[in-house]
């Protein structure tokens, strides 16, 4: 038959240009080493599933050739565990590419901002310049004095025939303070944030991974600390997120409020916030005498009420508490809203689809209000 005449369009199944066999198979490795918690093996056993099934590699480049060129370009490493034996594990290299690959999910149009230094609406002793002039006062560096403009004024008040600058003929051209934000990430690590066949807590590391990624490159004058938070609080380092767990704990939201108000003390920046994601459900508190109140049915009022405390608390240092709440439950909800309400916060009631995407535009709105 002669096609020849026709006009149509041709389909065919889309491959992405430029990409070797091995970034391929690394995007999909960093993302499966997220949920696995840095299980290398049981990364690598998913990977071979999904090859079995979408046919990623073939004969010029297989798995065995991505485990070795992982070993060649530095993501993985030879360990010796507990017990003796030997494994491959990944390095700092390999959390260091899951988090940028986080950010780059969830920011991605971070790339279209330009320079990634947030303004406050506060002009002042900032070093970007806002385009507006004012007259120069004492105090002002010498580096913010308009040399064409100032030059223009001794024109206009003494005139062209002799040159004469003096200090009233001074303009500065005025700047905004970049302001400094320290920020406490809570995560909920009980183990409601797996249950009904959920998983909450992949999501939540990713946006823990990218939120530490944004700040660390963007705005390295920020700080970001991270804690989880189950029957009890602790915090954990950037290059641990990875292999964070849910664990057999309650939750309790009080050690977690106490230990980032804690943290947030020591910081020398007047802008000061802290993120929780949680399911909502504060179940636990520890007692003076070292023993837990515990109880998951529905909500106690012994325990919300120390978690309204806490949100007071908060209220009294100036440091708002954003709460992202990743379960739809209305009778949760009730707790959330009484919660915001006491410690003058926010709320957001994302589920899991676009957690990150709020949570970088709280941050962003966040920096740019006027310092105290």
């Amino acid at each position: 038959m002669n096609n020849s005449g026709k006009k149509g369009f041709y389909f065919k199944q889309y491959e992405e240009k430029g990409t070797s066999p091995f970034d391929k198979l690394f995007g999909i490795f960093k993302e499966l080493i997220t949920h696995t918690s840095g299980d290398f093996d049981e990364a690598i056993d998913w990977l071979r599933e999904l090859d079995k099934e979408y046919e990623l590699t073939d004969e010029n480049y297989t798995i065995e050739d991505f485990i070795e060129d992982l070993k060649a370009k530095g993501y993985i490493r030879e360990e010796i565990d507990a017990e003796g034996g030997s494994g491959l594990g990944i390095t700092a290299k390999t959390e260091r590419a899951i988090r940028q690959q986080a950010l780059e999910n969830i920011f991605g149009n971070l790339n279209k901002s330009g320079a990634g230094n947030h303004k406050t609406k506060a002009a002042g002793l900032g070093d970007e310049l806002t385009g507006e002039f004012r007259s120069y006062h004492f105090g002002d560096g010498l580096e913010k004095i308009s040399l064409t403009e100032s030059l223009k004024n001794a024109q206009i008040n003494h005139g062209i025939g002799s040159f004469e600058l003096t200090e009233e003929d001074l303009v500065v051209e005025d700047s905004t303070y970049k302001s400094q934000m320290s920020t406490v990430l809570m995560i909920d690590i009980s183990h409601s944030m797996i249950l009904y066949g959920e998983d909450r807590i992949t999501p939540a590391k990713k946006v823990a991974m990218a939120l530490a990624e944004l700040i660390t490159t963007r705005y390295p004058k920020d700080t970001i600390d991270i804690l989880v938070f189950g029957n009890d609080a602790w915090s954990i380092s950037i290059k641990d997120i990875p292999y964070l767990k849910v664990g057999p704990y309650h939750t309790n939201t009080v050690a977690g409020l106490q230990l980032a108000m804690d943290i947030l003390r020591r910081k020398r920046n007047t802008n000061k916030q802290i993120f929780m994601i949680t399911d909502g459900k504060p179940s636990c508190v520890k007692e003076r005498d070292g023993t837990y109140y515990m109880n998951s049915n529905g909500l106690d009022p012994y325990v919300t009420e120390k978690c309204y405390t806490q949100a007071a608390q908060a209220r009294k240092l100036h440091i708002p508490i954003t709460t992202f709440m990743i379960a739809r439950d209305s009778y949760l909800q009730q707790f959330v809203d009484k919660f915001t309400e006491t410690n003058q916060g926010k709320a957001f009631y994302t589920g899991l689809k676009g957690l990150g995407e709020m949570i970088f535009q709280d941050y962003e709105t966040n920096r740019k209000k006027r310092l105290k």
